[in-house]
């Protein structure tokens, strides 16, 4: 959630953050009262607390022919601190609803808008030309007898799949590579549980506008994951974690599940949307005054990925109105999917700021080791399966054979083309 504090000192900084996230500006109002209602509410409580324990001496000091007589004013007091206290829990839970009801406040420079309103930041790579009419990666996958979505469906349903033969290797080449990436970086490499309870996934902020897209096993209280940056952020929930040498870099491999609640009609063939996915997530624990350097610092692992991967790309900065409710500042990086002549999004990083930690009370402790305060929290996808489908179609050769990129060959035994087995 955000800093309580900035929505006393800095409403304003709030309310123009809601404007350009086109979200409403009334919440903020709505929060300072009640804010307000539960500061008034604490107070009186702890007054009368205050009270009772005085007047609770002065009874025990009192001669006992004189007790009897204050007993009745014992009881209209524990009575009206009693009363005091419910009135104090139920205003807690009330500015706990409106001020979780706010989205992160956005960091200066995000542009205001919706969907269409991202600023490209660069364009990187030479977009792949033919001289054959190129094939889509479902296509290829089904040449390849890497991809089969009609066993998918006949199994599981629309939007699923198996990757076959050379496509599971394919992917768990990818996988391990963007590991191998992370590791280099630093990041501990975790494989996350992908069940995780209601105030984990609440916590993160993934039951706000898109809780639609979230599977729940009502039974069992749990959520499936759509990422591990869930579980990742729920990893040091109710901790005071070490930053003072850096930020805590991990790694999640999950399996990811997604509804795609919405989306009938798009993407509907291959693998671009899909309702399960491989994904490696990068989440980073910092010190808040070094979270923006983070951020560019995720990033730059992306691009690097993409560019070794010799995959064309852009970079975007997303507009606040297509920002998730924890992210500060998100950036995608979409790469270029030659059939559709468009790029798509590969992956995404955000700065979560404090929001996530407040709701989750991970902290860190300054270095002169004073008071705790909420730590930084990022992530940024390094690998996923959607970048199958711009690594096929991207190095796809008229005879439906694909070439590896250089940098997967040594996880592929030393596989260089994909040939086409039908």
């Amino acid at each position: 959630m955000i800093d309580p504090h900035l929505l006393r000192e800095n409403p304003d900084l709030i309310r123009e953050s809601q404007k350009a996230r086109g979200a409403s500006v009334d919440v903020v109002d709505e929060a300072i009262v009640a804010d307000r209602a539960r500061r008034d509410a604490i107070n009186a409580f702890e007054t009368l607390r205050a009270e009772q324990k005085a007047f609770g001496a002065i009874v025990a000091k009192a001669p006992k022919d004189e007790k009897a007589a204050l007993v009745a004013q014992v009881q209209e007091l524990a009575a009206r601190v009693k009363q005091a206290e419910a009135e104090a829990k139920a205003a807690e839970a009330a500015f706990e609803a409106a001020i979780t009801s706010i989205p992160n406040v956005i960091i200066e420079g995000v542009p205001a808008g919706g969907e269409d309103d991202f600023v490209v930041l660069r364009e990187v790579g030479q977009k792949p030309t033919f001289d054959f009419e190129p094939r889509d990666h479902l296509a290829l996958g089904e040449t390849l007898g890497a991809i089969d979505m009609t066993r998918g469906a006949k199994v599981s349903g629309a939007r699923f799949y198996f990757l076959t033969g050379v496509g599971a290797r394919l992917e768990l080449a990818l996988m391990n590579y963007a590991l191998d990436t992370a590791l280099d970086a630093g990041f501990t490499p975790l494989i996350t549980p992908t069940l995780v309870k209601p105030e984990i996934m609440s916590g993160t902020g993934f039951l706000g506008a898109h809780a639609d897209e979230v599977y729940y096993l009502a039974d069992d209280e749990l959520y499936l994951t759509g990422t591990s940056e869930v579980a990742l952020a729920g990893f040091h929930a109710d901790e005071i974690i070490d930053v003072s040498a850096g930020p805590a870099r991990y790694a999640g491999w999950s399996t990811c599940y997604r509804r795609e609640a919405g989306s009938h009609g798009k993407d509907t063939r291959g693998i671009i949307r899909v309702h399960q996915f491989q994904k490696l997530e990068m989440f980073s624990y910092i010190d808040p005054a070094n979270a923006e350097a983070e951020h560019e610092a995720l990033l730059a692992l992306q691009e690097g990925m993409l560019r070794s991967l010799g995959l064309a790309y852009r970079v975007i900065d997303t507009a606040a109105g297509d920002l998730g409710s924890s992210a500060a500042r998100k950036f995608d990086v979409e790469a270029w999917v030659p059939t559709q002549g468009a790029y798509r999004e590969l992956t995404s990083t955000s700065n979560c700021t404090t929001f996530q930690a407040r709701r989750l009370n991970t902290r860190f402790r300054a270095e002169d080791g004073g008071k705790t305060a909420p730590v930084a929290t990022l992530n940024g996808t390094l690998a996923t399966t959607r970048w199958l489908v711009a690594i096929m179609e991207t190095h796809q050769r008229a005879d439906g054979s694909v070439i590896v990129p250089e940098p997967l060959r040594p996880y592929l035994r030393g596989l260089e083309v994909l040939e086409p087995v039908r």
